[in-house]
This record gives structure tokens, sequence and C-alpha cells, in this order.
């Protein structure tokens, strides 16, 4: 990845072999599921075609209708229970990491911040939506 130095990383060890951690991050049936910042969030729908040059978009949205975006991009790299990496809408770069570790998965994310809202906000928010992933993939 072409990281610039403004590049921000969250991480978060799943206690789940990699096989499923994949699993559960990549299809679309689980995506939705998990993939939000709070409570008062949800992605009610998703799509993911897992391939160099495919393209990904979730559905993300305020439970009270207030507020909504499409996040999604084009796939730069995947390796099958190892690496993703993506480009986004706006050209941000992420990169996330799946390290197996005995029967737990390690999975870590850097990503490119955005210019709109503070960084803080932004790292605080991808690491929600990981540790909520985490809670997911350890409670299936």
């Amino acid at each position: 990845m072409e990281t610039n130095n403004n590049a921000l990383t969250v991480e978060a060890i799943v206690h789940a072999p990699v096989e499923k951690v994949w699993e559960y991050w990549t299809l679309p049936e689980h995506i939705t599921k998990w993939n939000s910042p709070s409570e008062d969030w949800h992605t009610p729908s998703a799509e993911n075609d897992l391939r160099v040059g495919g393209k990904f978009v979730s559905r993300m949205e305020a439970k009270d209708g207030s507020f909504g975006f499409d996040f999604g991009g084009i796939y730069d790299e995947v390796r099958t229970r190892d690496f993703i990496s993506y480009t986004l809408e706006d050209g941000r770069k992420v990169e996330i990491t799946f390290i197996p570790q005995e029967n737990d998965t390690k999975v870590v994310e850097v990503f490119d911040p955005e210019t709109i809202n503070p960084v803080e906000m932004q790292q605080e928010g991808w690491q929600a939506i990981l540790n909520n992933f985490k809670k997911y993939a350890e409670q299936q």
C-alpha cells in the first residue's frame, strides 16, 4: 500500500480460527450483522465481489433514518485468509491483514483517514466496527 504518513491502524484479536474470521468478514450475509460502530447504526445491505478489480458496497444507516451512506470501493489485492487491500471511492487506501495465532486471528486494518471528520473520531469509529466484528465472530 502506498501509505501516507497519516494512515491510521486499528486491530483486534478475534478468538476464532482464521477460516471462520475470513468467512464472517467477507460474506454479505455476515457483514450486515456486524458492520456498524454502535447500536444505533446498522448495515441493511451489503454486496461483495471479493476478487482483484471486484467491487464491494455496504449501505450504512442510522437506525432512526436520519442519515445513511454507501461505503464501497474496488479490491486491489486479495489473498484468501491472509490479506485484502482496496481503494475507496474517494481514493483512500485500506489494507486488512489476517494473522493466525493458534486458534485466534489477529485482524489489523490500516486506512487513510478522510479530511472531513477529526482523526480521533475516525480511529474510534473504525475500532468500534472492528470490535463489533470481534464480538459477532466470537458469538457464532
